[in-house]
């Protein structure tokens, strides 16, 4: 099992170049499903585990998928399944969105329910209940959730809460069912965006993606299609945020600032001088952050996957810092970890209390979760000594050759087996 090896303690001065986004990728991977005619996706992150699980997802479908370099082409191969294998479901949650798809092309899917993670149960009821009001059944059977439609019927749809997940599976099915769907109270991430025009090329016709109203005009049969995935504003929000941590000066390339609009502004809260660009970001710091509290919130509020990054830099600040996660129940996971190095860290239910101090200290740590990997990893740049992090893949989920790329930035960071 590899861990990281973190010298810290030295500034990140270089460039580092963005990877087309993990959130945006899957969906738009899954929604090749849609169509029998091959399809191509570029700027794909595809060293990261859960490219390569969603790459098993189809294949286990029925489909043939081949990577090549950043591109991953998605081909069919004869009749696809119906059925998501448990196997891959338990490993990504993700693997759900292949409901929306395959029930909307062939009256009938089984998937199993998705269990809960380290951060939180993440139900899927919101899915469920909008595949009913498309006019879909569902039992449920050993664990496994069967929905089952002769055929889907488009109308309006209203989510009580403004899901990722339950959009993207919405928009797929609406995508594959004539008429016109209308998703109320729609997820506005840019992730929902660039699916809709994935989705726009394969046939179907999105308008509102990226607002809180979502229009498909659904086609019965899709055609195949060429796409470019965004930038990763989660990446290049943790490099942001480790760059204040660790000071120095980084410059972005291949990132969309208008993505990252909150944390920038709250970056500069902190008194870091970031500068932006058509494609660009460079951020300076010279000083420990002034202490800036943040409350995470659906896009485009502070993202709730830049919070446990954000509480790692708060660790440094020159005061006191309320960090309150509204979006998941339970993602204060890595405060402990972040214990052993000297933070001081008081969380209780959805809020922590950081206060910060001058400086930490390397120590043996463990990841417990994708982005409480990514705060450990900044924590660990900045501290002084040697810091070992443990459970990487935790990490390599969500940031592709993560070492390679620091060390572009002059950190001192190896992978070790």
């Amino acid at each position: 099992m590899d861990r990281l090896v973190v010298e810290g303690g030295r500034p990140l001065e270089g460039t580092i170049g963005i990877s087309g986004s993990k959130n945006a990728a899957l969906p738009i991977l899954i929604a090749t499903l849609l169509t029998d005619e091959p399809c191509v996706v570029e700027n794909c992150p595809t060293a990261l585990r859960d490219i390569k699980t969603t790459v098993r997802l189809l294949e286990s479908l029925g489909k043939r998928a081949t990577v090549d370099g950043s591109s991953v082409r998605v081909e069919s191969t004869g009749s696809l399944k119906t059925q998501a294998p448990y196997e891959i479901v338990k490993q990504m949650r993700a693997s759900v969105l292949a409901a929306g798809p395959l029930l909307a092309r062939f009256g009938l899917v089984r998937v199993p329910i998705p269990g809960g993670c380290a951060i939180g149960l993440r139900p899927i009821d919101i899915h469920l209940k909008g595949f009913e009001a498309l006019g879909a059944r569902r039992i449920a059977d050993q664990g496994d959730i069967i929905m089952s439609a002769a055929r889907l019927n488009a109308g309006p749809l209203r989510l009580r809460f403004p899901s990722v997940g339950a959009t993207e599976n919405l928009m797929m099915a609406a995508a594959a069912t004539p008429g016109r769907t209308t998703i109320s109270g729609a997820a506005r991430e840019p992730e929902i965006a660039d699916l809709g025009a994935f989705l726009t090329k394969l046939g179907a016709k999105v308008s509102g993606a990226g607002t809180s109203t979502v229009v498909v005009e659904g086609r019965a049969r899709l055609k195949g299609a060429r796409h470019a995935v965004i930038p990763d504003r989660i990446e290049a929000g943790t490099f942001l945020i480790a760059a204040a941590a660790a000071r120095g000066r980084l410059r972005l390339t291949r990132a969309d600032p208008a993505h990252l609009e909150a944390v920038i502004d709250a970056l500069r809260r902190t008194g870091a001088a970031v500068k932006t660009g058509r494609g660009w970001i460079e951020i300076r710091m010279e000083k420990r952050p002034k202490p800036v509290s943040i409350r995470t919130a659906p896009y485009p509020g502070f993202p709730t996957d830049l919070q446990a990054p954000w509480t790692a830099l708060m660790t440094l600040a020159t005061g006191f810092a309320k960090v309150r996660e509204t979006v998941f129940e339970n993602r204060f996971m890595h405060a402990a970890e972040l214990a052993r190095m000297g933070a001081q860290i008081a969380a209780s239910g959805a809020t922590a209390v950081v206060a910060g101090v001058e400086r930490l200290s390397g120590a043996p740590i463990m990841a417990s979760d994708l982005r409480a990997g990514a705060a450990l990893l900044i924590a660990a740049l900045a501290a002084k000594g040697r810091t070992v992090i443990s459970r990487v893949y935790h990490i390599d989920r969500g940031y592709e050759a993560v070492e390679k790329k620091l060390a572009r930035a002059g950190a001192r960071v190896e992978r070790q087996k």
